[in-house]
């Protein structure tokens, strides 16, 4: 390898599906990867909503959802592994104590993100309290030691750095725009068939 050529590493990047992605769980997808090192990646599609709700989901896990902000709120299919597996995205939550995360199973993601596992975050929302902003995922995405590097050298994905605003803030069926947006670029820019320029 190059001296100058350090690994790729696209934790807390947005991964945007190029338009001839042919994979139905990856067409037209947006996915906030959470760790990216040299053994692989995983991230989370923030733009699949399912059929189910964050109440649906509650009581599925008997507990009652107890922010109203919340309420209406989709689940998401977060990618194709463990699909039975909630995966929550959220804003930093801040303790007195500021080297530990809040919750169990967490990931702290360089730029102010977590994502957790654990059902505590779950349980903090159902009092009222816990993390301002969420996004709750069934699933994740993952790819093996150097399978993603291997599918952006095939122009499957454009990558631009995270904005949680498009997480958060973002309505579900424009955040596909807003992400390439981050890029300068619009949709009917892209053209469906990779190819090398």
């Amino acid at each position: 390898m190059p001296a100058n050529s350090a690994p790729m590493n696209l934790t807390n990047h947005f991964l945007i599906a190029m338009p001839g992605m042919e994979d139905a769980s990856f067409s037209r997808s947006v996915v906030y990867v959470c760790e990216h090192s040299e053994r692989g990646a995983l991230g989370l599609i923030i733009n699949k909503p399912t059929d189910i709700s964050l109440e649906g989901l509650f009581e599925k896990v008997d507990l009652s959802l107890g922010r109203s902000d919340l309420t209406g709120s989709p689940v998401f299919l977060g990618g194709p592994v463990q699909t039975e597996r909630g995966f929550v995205l959220h804003e930093r939550v801040q303790l007195e104590t500021d080297d530990e995360p809040a919750y169990a199973s967490t990931m702290v993601i360089p730029g102010g993100l977590e994502m957790t596992t654990s059902k505590d975050v779950l349980e903090a929302l159902a009092t009222g309290a816990g993390p301002r902003r969420v996004l709750v995922t069934l699933g994740y995405s993952s790819w093996g030691e150097g399978q993603l590097e291997s599918e952006m050298a095939e122009n499957s994905w454009l990558t631009v750095g995270a904005n949680a605003a498009v997480i958060f803030d973002t309505p579900v069926e424009a955040r596909y725009d807003s992400a390439l947006g981050l890029l300068g670029l619009q949709a009917w820019q892209l053209s469906p068939g990779a190819g090398h320029a």
